[in-house]
């Protein structure tokens, strides 16, 4: 199960998760204004929101996948494409990034109604299912079980948990948040770089 090239593809699952998007701005901006706890409570809701998503996926996809291969062809290049136009929203953000650049607005509320909205947006997030179909045709054999795709998605749930997780802790800090503002252009350049390549590596894999 645990191969190089999943290790690879588990990277750039982490450094997709990682850049900026509803989510993980929504947790930095809730860190930034309301402190650790409510942004915890936010990321919980994502998880929560996450996990639906994935576990849907890995049901509804282990029946398709083993009676249409082609399934695989079509998600592979709907996850290069997307890994593409990531690489590409990064050299953009790469190129009017600068120091103090706002990095997401926060959320308020209690534990129930943050959990809540973070739930929200990653469960109205059209991307999450699509990410999650994609990555499980790229790492799982044609013949995956629900019992193997069950297994993929815990480690990558792991790698969520501790990316959105993460998020809520390192962004409550006043010194992170300079540290990342003054180097937020080469983040960007870096993972433009990364989703480029993977997104270059699946289109020429060769599935088996």
């Amino acid at each position: 199960m645990i191969t190089p090239e999943f290790m690879a593809i588990w990277v750039a699952w982490l450094m997709a998760g990682g850049s900026p998007g509803p989510a993980t701005m929504g947790i930095a901006g809730t860190a930034m204004s309301a402190g650790r706890r409510p942004a915890l409570a936010f990321a919980l809701g994502i998880l929560a929101g996450s996990a639906s998503w994935g576990i849907a996926a890995a049901l509804g996809l282990s029946a398709v996948m083993l009676a249409n291969a082609w399934v695989f062809e079509v998600l592979r290049y709907a996850g290069a494409t997307y890994l593409g136009w990531l690489a590409l929203k990064a050299l953009k953000r790469a190129a009017h990034s600068g120091e103090g650049a706002k990095l997401g607005s926060g959320f308020s509320g209690g534990f129930v109604t943050l959990f809540t909205k973070g739930t929200a947006i990653h469960l109205t997030n059209p991307k999450a299912i699509l990410s999650w179909g994609a990555i499980y045709a790229i790492v799982a054999p044609a013949d995956a079980t629900p019992a193997t795709l069950f297994g993929y998605f815990g480690l990558l749930y792991a790698g969520s948990a501790m990316i959105f997780l993460g998020y809520a802790v390192l962004f409550s800090s006043e010194r992170i948040v300079r540290g990342y503002g003054k180097a937020q252009r080469w983040f960007d350049l870096a993972f433009a770089g990364f989703f480029g390549f993977a997104s270059f590596k699946i289109l020429t894999a060769r599935l088996q």
